[in-house]
């Protein structure tokens, strides 16, 4: 496995930027689980006089006995272990009078916990930040991994600490570009392991960088006590009330059942109950709803981690021989449907390298879609509606693609495609592992001219 700590240099930076300032911090981080925020907060603190404290579901007092325990540590104060007052104001009272005009960072980890048995903390927190701790040195960090909680009652407008904090950050999955950084593949094996593993850190810690990504998926995630083999239970469980209710609605996307309607007829959920878990997995950022082109409903929705993707269309399935070690069969069961499934991330993939710019095309993007109307699908819409010039991109996980045989079929899709379709100019690019035929009508990109072209964007 690689190191489990991977560079977040920007995240970093950012952080020592904001130590070095002589005032009082808030600094919010946030981000899914599995992100790397711990580690990211860990690697900031060291050498520094700092205090980490993980916030717990126990109860606000239990946390608050915590907390005397962490400043009595720091401080070397055993009068903290005596206090009788559990009041987090009082606690940071004692605390800052202790550390005088030393700059201290306290980080606050899994800070929703605190919310959830009682969203009134919040303004305990905002009375100990104007009350005591802004006109110290204090580097307070408040982190969370419920997006949603962060983004409404901490950052929110209507949250007691709103324009308290004096810096935010939002800790995103690794990108393409970090992850061929992490081991040495080919480009088209990297593709593959990006399908799998996609940019969460701790799953990318699991690797092991000499097996190939069929042999980590059958090492690391079809074999019993391996770390990822139970993941997306174990997270469901901790997240949700109802995670079977949660897996179930998971388990139907996997197989394609991705509109609102399709989902209540096959999960015989209420359509209004549906609606409901829908938007606490969108909150929670393990599905999102995508819109054709050109429309404003009718959408889809669709797993938003690699991870849980391929978990549930190919080990949930499975459990029960994989249970009894029964692993080769298994994967000799899944083997036959990888290729099929790496062509469906690799759409996805290119689309992220498009709307990142990472491809250069012959203008500027303002907007990049997926289309799809009764039948007829577009991988890729890019489009400048200012230049009233589109892109139509089709992309296949093949060797010896006949790129103007593709290419026909694309300009028939192109003609369904309701968009300034008197007056637009229309561009088109086909994307393959290798081409048999290219088209002077149209870009062609292979593995190798993608190779190249990672090379030099990526660096």
């Amino acid at each position: 496995m690689i190191q489990q700590f991977i560079n977040r240099g920007s995240e970093l930076k950012f952080l020592e930027k904001k130590y070095a300032e002589d005032s009082a911090q808030m600094i919010i981080i946030y981000g899914r689980r599995r992100i790397g925020k711990t580690e990211l907060i860990k690697k900031f603190i060291q050498k520094k006089e700092s205090l980490y404290f993980l916030c717990t579901r126990d109860s606000l007092l239990e946390n608050a006995r915590d907390l005397k325990r962490k400043f009595y540590e720091l401080t070397g104060k055993e009068y903290f272990l005596e206090l009788e007052t559990n009041s987090f104001f009082d606690l940071f009272k004692y605390f800052t009078d202790e550390v005088n005009d030393r700059k201290v960072v306290v980080a606050f980890d899994e800070f929703p916990y605190l919310i959830e048995m009682g969203k009134g903390i919040t303004s305990v927190f905002q009375k100990i930040w104007d009350e005591i701790l802004k006109d110290t040195r204090i580097f307070l960090i408040l982190c969370g991994s419920s997006i949603g909680m962060m983004e409404t009652e901490v950052l929110g407008y209507k949250s007691p600490l709103y324009g308290r904090r004096t810096g935010e950050w939002k800790v995103e999955p690794f990108t393409f570009k970090d992850v061929t950084k992490m081991f040495t593949y080919s480009t088209e094996e990297y593709i593959k392991l990006y399908s799998v593993f996609g940019g969460t850190p701790f799953y990318l810690t699991q690797i092991d960088p000499t097996l190939s990504t069929e042999e980590n998926i059958k090492e690391k995630i079809l074999t019993k006590g391996e770390i990822l083999y139970n993941e997306p239970n174990i997270l469901l469980k901790q997240e949700f009330r109802e995670p079977r209710i949660y897996t179930l609605i998971l388990k139907y996307l996997s197989l394609g059942y991705n509109s609102h309607g399709k989902l209540a007829s096959v999960t015989g959920i209420e359509k209004g109950n549906l609606s409901k878990y829908l938007s606490v997995l969108e909150e929670k950022r393990l599905i999102k709803y995508i819109l054709p082109l050109g429309r404003r409903k009718r959408g889809i929705y669709v797993t938003d981690d690699t991870l849980f993707n391929f978990w549930f269309r190919f080990v949930y399935p499975n459990l029960s021989d994989l249970e009894i070690g029964l692993v080769d069969d298994v994967f000799s069961r899944i083997l036959s449907q990888l290729n099929s499934y790496y062509g469906l991330m690799y759409k996805q993939f290119i689309l992220d390298l498009i709307r990142t710019k990472n491809i250069s095309l012959p203008f500027s993007i303002h907007e990049v879609k997926k289309w799809w109307h009764k039948g007829r699908e577009i991988d890729v819409v890019v489009l400048n509606a200012e230049t009233k010039e589109i892109l139509f991109v089709e992309c296949k996980w093949k060797d010896d693609v006949n790129a103007e045989k593709v290419l026909v079929a694309l300009k028939e899709k192109a003609e369904h495609v309701p968009w300034f379709n008197t007056s637009r100019t229309e561009y088109f690019a086909v994307f393959a592992k290798s081409f048999s035929r290219r088209s002077k009508d149209c870009l062609c990109f292979d593995l190798n001219n993608l190779e190249r072209i990672l090379e030099s964007r990526l660096g």
